[in-house]
């Protein structure tokens, strides 16, 4: 009896066993998978099947390999569909530098890209508080990590607007956007960083873009008046980038290197620096 059930034991281990390799010499490669993914999340997308679409692009984006320029384009759909505005033009934004003027879906990326900037700048102008709808990756909190007293002695300030000025520019300095990602010299300036000062009620923002020897700047005034002090800012992995929105039209403001930190930190202080120079006694 013990030999009958020990051998029926066995056998039932190795029909387990075959059904197990079974199963894994019949998966698709990778390639095939992409594929497969690709033309359910098509199918979900053009039946409106949002969260259908949303799992099947989660299953591709764990997929080893290149995804296709398709992938973002309907990363971006679906992204801007849930009202995640940043990272729905980021990847339509992969879709054209991948596929260029010849893709099948250019031109409604472009379309896509503009429709979404309107809606931003909408809910920069008119936000619907508390109900859910106005996209909030990350929002500034009313109180300073370092208050400003000890940033002037620190800094060797001798005002606060000073203080917040001189300190915002360290945390750009540290933090700018460069092409490689790899080990950062620092005698190496980044291929695109930001300088600020202040004028009265007035922020100017150095734009400076870096290409060899070529340097290109670039500089945009903003005015404090009327200007919502919570500064946005997300970050992207696919991109390699980090980002703080102009407050006043929900533009991209500051591309930065990839460090949630820093761009919370560089969000944080800048509205910190709007909200000052709002009160000029303050300051």
């Amino acid at each position: 009896m013990t030999v009958l059930f020990n051998c029926s034991r066995l056998a039932r281990g190795l029909v387990l066993t075959t059904l197990f390799l079974a199963g894994q010499a019949h998966a698709l490669a990778p390639e095939h998978e992409t594929r497969r993914l690709m033309l359910a999340t098509e199918d979900a997308v053009s039946t409106e099947k949002w969260n259908e679409a949303a799992e099947y692009l989660n299953r591709l984006q764990m997929l080893e390999g290149e995804k296709p320029a398709d992938y973002y384009y309907y990363r971006g759909r679906v992204m801007f569909q849930a009202n995640h505005l940043n990272e729905a033009q980021s990847a339509l934004e992969q879709y054209v530098g991948l596929a260029g003027t010849d893709g099948s879906h250019y031109q409604e990326s472009l379309k896509l890209i503009t429709d979404i900037e309107k809606t931003r700048k909408a809910n920069a102008v008119a936000p619907q508080a508390g109900n859910g709808q106005t996209e909030r990756v990350a929002v500034i909190e009313p109180a300073g990590q370092q208050s400003l007293e000890s940033l002037r002695k620190l800094y060797l300030a001798d005002s606060n607007g000073e203080a917040l000025t001189l300190h915002l520019n360290s945390l750009l300095e540290v933090s700018g956007w460069r092409q490689d990602q790899g080990v950062v010299q620092i005698d190496k300036p980044a291929d695109i960083g930001y300088r600020v000062n202040i004028n009265d009620n007035t922020i100017n923002v150095q734009e400076i873009r870096r290409d060899g020897v070529d340097v290109m700047r670039r500089t945009q005034p903003i005015s404090v008046y009327g200007v919502n002090p919570q500064v946005e800012w997300s970050c992207e992995p696919a991109a390699g980038a980090c980002w703080v929105y102009d407050p006043r039209d929900g533009s991209r403001l500051f591309q930065l290197a990839l460090g949630r930190e820093q761009a919370r930190e560089v969000a944080h202080t800048l509205g910190r620096l709007i909200k000052l120079l709002q009160s000029p006694s303050d300051s």
